[in-house]
């Protein structure tokens, strides 16, 4: 395991800004609200030939009658328990407070190095705010500004200087990459926590809780994981605050650099309208998937309501008639242990190779079955097909006209090949070329 590095302070005081200055990119959201980053939010850095995870937690709040509050509180607890190195951050505008000192104390219990830093001093003028946090009894403090960038190498400096001596052993098989997407309140998060059985992503009833992206390494059974559990996606209509809208792109790009996208339905209501946009998005980017029916436990169930369901959810998704479906329940854990099995299965079968040889037999003989129309006139040829990658397996045509290859052709191809190769789980890719 890389050491672990956790970010932990107040709501507001720049931890997420400070995050993603030091990672070098924007991977938590930044907005001037409280309490924007709920989730943990993990990334990998490497310094000085160093390596270590740095971990972006919620606000802190000693006293709130918010139920989601307190769970973010108890995220930060949970993210200090597990850090090797701690970066306490405070801001230097509005000075110490209650939980500052609250925080301190409860840093003061815990046998790791903890970094004191206090943020948003832009200059050297504002220095002369330092003084009021040494009154909570700590000995010293690294003035910085997230923004401008003050102040980040002495902090990194702290943070290599305390790193805990150990091997760090780097992971020889690639991860495969799982997102969790779906409308918001399908029970995503529920999802993930049963699945590796650890309560890491926060979990309420209320929509919208999860917001950022939460990556989370797991391994099982041998094999190695990174679950992405993303915010719902809304409709854009419904996408009202400027933090729900950097929600819905965080979700978006999951999908992106994700194997597998696990799609989350609510068993209860079925597929809705936005479950079919979000669905798009995962054909249009040719992922594999897995469709889950969460809440299966509460549905009313007869002799072949779960044959009814998933002609249901084929006929509303017909895109992506391809990805099993599983009806499980993430509060009784109905289910789940398949959800890894067939994560598997679909990886596998998405890598497959198939020789060229065997390929061009399989192709010659659905062009048999059905020719293509004529294109202006003229007849539509194929000379031979093959292989250019995998995940998805991904095959090339080679023809007279590509333009002149009518799009139910196109469907009929792809379902042919899938048939034809067993391929019956995953996505496929055809592209088409003119020979020269």
């Amino acid at each position: 395991m890389k050491p672990i590095v956790a970010i932990v302070g107040r709501p507001n005081v720049g931890k997420s800004s400070l995050f993603n200055k030091l990672i070098g990119r924007h991977k938590a959201i930044v907005v001037d609200e409280p309490g924007v980053t709920r989730d943990l939010n993990f990334a990998d850095m490497e310094e000085f030939g160093k390596a270590f995870t740095l971990v972006d937690t919620g606000g802190f709040e000693s006293v709130t009658e918010d139920r989601i509050m307190r769970q973010v509180r108890e995220q930060t607890r949970l993210a200090i328990e597990d850090s090797d190195v701690i970066v306490f951050l405070m801001d230097g505008r509005t000075g110490p407070t209650a939980d500052d000192q609250e925080i301190v104390e409860l840093l003061r219990k815990v046998s790791r190095p903890v970094i004191y830093a206090v943020n948003k001093l832009d200059t050297t003028r504002l220095d002369a705010n330092l003084g009021d946090f040494y009154a909570l009894g700590i000995t010293a403090v690294i003035p910085v500004s997230a923004e401008h960038g003050r102040g980040l190498n002495e902090l990194v400096d702290a943070v290599i200087e305390n790193l805990p001596e150990r091997q760090v052993v780097e992971d020889t098989e690639e991860r495969v990459r799982v997102s969790i997407v779906g409308r918001p309140n399908v029970g995503k998060s529920s999802l993930l926590n049963r699945i590796i059985g650890k309560e890491r992503s926060i979990v309420s009833d209320i929509a919208g809780t999860t917001r950022d992206p939460v990556d989370m390494p797991f391994d099982a059974g041998g094999k190695k994981y990174l679950f992405i559990d993303t915010a719902g996606i809304r409709k854009k209509n419904r996408v009202s605050l400027t933090v729900e809208s950097y929600c819905v792109m965080e979700a978006i790009k999951s999908i992106e650099r994700s194997d597998v996208a696990i799609l989350v339905l609510d068993g209860k209501l079925g597929v809705q309208g936005q479950d079919e946009k979000i669905a798009g998005l995962i054909e249009d980017r040719k992922k594999c998937c897995v469709i889950i029916v969460n809440k299966w436990d509460l549905v009313e169930k007869e002799t072949h309501t779960v044959e009814y369901a998933k002609e249901a959810i084929h006929n509303k998704l017909p895109f992506l008639a391809f990805a099993p479906v599983l009806f499980t329940s993430a509060l009784t854990g109905q289910r789940v242990p398949k959800v890894l099995e067939t994560i598997d299965a679909v990886v596998e079968k998405s890598r497959t190779r198939i020789t060229t040889s065997n390929l061009n037999n399989v192709f010659e003989s659905i062009q048999t079955r059905h020719r293509p129309s004529v294109y202006k006139g003229k007849e539509v040829k194929f000379y031979y097909i093959t292989q250019s990658g995998v995940a998805p397996p991904t095959f090339v045509i080679f023809t007279n006209w590509p333009e002149g290859v009518t799009e139910p052709y196109k469907r009929y191809i792809v379902n042919s090949l899938r048939e034809a190769l067993g391929l019956d789980n995953v996505p496929i890719r055809v592209l088409y070329r003119k020979r020269q």
